[in-house]
């Protein structure tokens, strides 16, 4: 199963499709060398901080550096890499050969270096003497299409599924795997106009020759202990398509119907909209049912027992009695190929944070919100930003209930609400969407800052180590993350540290099953 990996990140998805019996990476591409630092060290055995290393299996498209300048490389940013063949331009790419290397580039540079360099794209169009190519997949960022973004049609962030198409139209594989936000799937408005940008996309892959089969995921229905919906676009060029046709059961027919139609009108030169494609959702029950009796079943082994956050992390506590080892870890380490838990003390990215006395005291109020439950909870996140100054007497008594750790170090339980009130008094905060992690489910989606949610425990008043969110997604221990371990001010604008390139990177689990899909069309040809 030959595939190339475009916008990799750390690596998340690979490690996924590496897992499966006969997966061969052709190539990858990665615009950050953050996490390309990251993938390199994993997947390659390349430790690019060692002084006077030059890499083998990782390329620099262009670099304001030399290779001998690798320490200036890994801090350059990504907007500043120089045109091709420009006068300050720097590149690793000497021969034809780029079979499994990681290329560092943005994809316009790649997509316009393989339309001068046929051969090198007709060698990855041959998987270099491999056989075919089965498959490009990548995430490309779009973050206007998410629902804290800008949701603006123009913005230079969306050209990027258009160029992710324009490279699978040059190297032509079997199927294309395009994953990205859920808020792709949401309209937005612009000039009196609605726009549906997955349709958009879907269209730019029907205009090349691929049926766009959209769907919409989660990687909780995978066995990641995580509540993580995406847009999953698997597109199948036509001609494999008509092959596998004939394979298909009902439910399998199903899904493509409204694709098919789709496709068939881009080809005939029309333009269709929204109403001629649907796209599957995993949480419906009549979708679900198409999920489970076609060749993504593998996508929902877990539609009711999801993986909880205390199965996943609770025997990385620093404090108190820890519990048993993770069965959800050893069952990913199992089927991933890495080996059983290693020591917990031995551990790698699992540094203990350091938050202040206000902020343990406050990460404790967030534990208690959670347990009493959102409703009552609102009364209180409203004192606390300064909206109001009394709570009902409904929430007094829910919250009475618990303990809360008070200015000397010690834990108490209020008598009064007054008392309460003049405590929540002293931890106003204008920072609203910081929370605790529920032990009992799967974690919230929203993960890549430190500080969005704290822990569950009692006596763990912090926020997760990398180690612990590396978790939630489903890498295994052995996964070292490399590179800065979180970041700030403008440095955030293209710095993408440990925290960030866990939080954006798909989960293992779900590039697995996602990768046994392909797998599954692929036998049948």
């Amino acid at each position: 199963m030959n595939y190339i990996e475009l916008f990799a990140g750390c690596g998340g998805l690979s490690l996924g499709l590496e897992s499966i019996d006969g997966a061969n990476m052709i190539m990858a591409n990665e615009l950050s060398p953050m996490p390309a630092q990251t993938f390199a060290y994993n997947f390659f055995n390349e430790d690019l901080e060692v002084d006077g290393l030059i890499p083998e299996r990782i390329k620099w498209l262009s670099s304001q550096y030399s290779v001998s300048n690798l320490k200036l490389r890994l801090r350059e940013d990504p907007r500043t890499y120089p045109e091709l063949n420009s006068s300050n331009h720097h590149t690793d790419i000497v021969d034809d050969n780029l079979n499994g290397k990681l290329v560092v580039a943005n994809i316009i540079h790649l997509n316009q270096f393989l339309r001068s360099n046929p051969d090198i794209t007709e060698q990855l169009a041959n998987a270099y003497g491999q056989g075919s190519l089965d498959f490009v997949s990548g995430g490309p960022p779009c973050q206007s299409f998410s629902m804290a973004g800008l949701r603006n049609r123009d913005c230079d962030k969306n050209s990027l599924p258009w160029e992710f198409a324009q490279f699978v139209n040059q190297v032509r594989p079997k199927f294309a795997i395009l994953e990205n936000v859920t808020g792709i799937l949401r309209a937005f408005e612009q000039d009196g106009e609605k726009y549906h940008a997955w349709v958009e996309v879907s269209k730019a892959f029907s205009e090349i020759g691929y049926v766009p089969l959209c769907l919409h995921v989660n990687a909780r229905f995978a066995g990641v202990p995580q509540n993580r919906p995406r847009f999953i676009m698997i597109a199948v060029r036509h001609d494999i398509y008509e092959q596998l046709a004939p394979t298909f059961n009902d439910a399998e027919q199903r899904l493509f119907e409204s694709s098919l139609e789709f496709f068939q009108s881009v080809q005939d030169g029309n333009n269709p909209g929204i109403e001629l494609l649907n796209y599957h959702d995993v949480v419906n029950e009549s979708d679900l049912e198409l999920f489970t009796n076609s060749f993504l079943a593998n996508v929902v082994i877990a539609p009711v027992e999801h993986v909880t956050v205390a199965e996943a992390i609770d025997d990385l506590r620093f404090n108190g009695e820890l519990a048993e080892p993770s069965e959800h870890v050893l069952n990913t380490a199992e089927i991933l190929g890495h080996g059983n838990l290693i020591n917990r003390d031995a551990l790698t990215n699992h540094e203990e944070r350091a938050n202040g006395e206000l902020v343990q005291r406050r990460f404790r109020l967030y534990q208690v919100m959670q347990q009493v439950g959102n409703g009552l909870a609102k009364e209180v996140r409203s004192v606390l930003r300064g909206a109001l100054g009394i709570i009902s007497d409904e929430a007094w008594n829910a919250f009475r209930e618990h303990d809360y750790l008070i200015e000397d170090g010690t834990y108490i339980q209020f008598e009064t609400k007054r008392e309460f009130l003049d405590f929540l008094s002293r931890h106003m905060t204008k920072k609203q969407t910081q929370k605790a992690l529920d032990a009992h489910s799967p974690a919230p989606a929203a993960l890549s800052i430190p500080d969005d949610a704290c822990h569950y425990h009692h006596d763990e008043l912090r926020t997760l180590t990398v180690r612990e969110m590396a978790r939630i997604q489903s890498f295994p221990d052995s996964f070292v993350f490399r590179s800065k371990v979180t970041t700030g001010g403008q440095m955030r604008k293209f710095e993408v540290p440990q925290y960030t390139q866990v939080g954006n990177a798909v989960p293992p689990l779900l590039g697995r099953a996602l990768g046994l899909s392909i797998q599954n069309l692929l036998n049948r040809l």
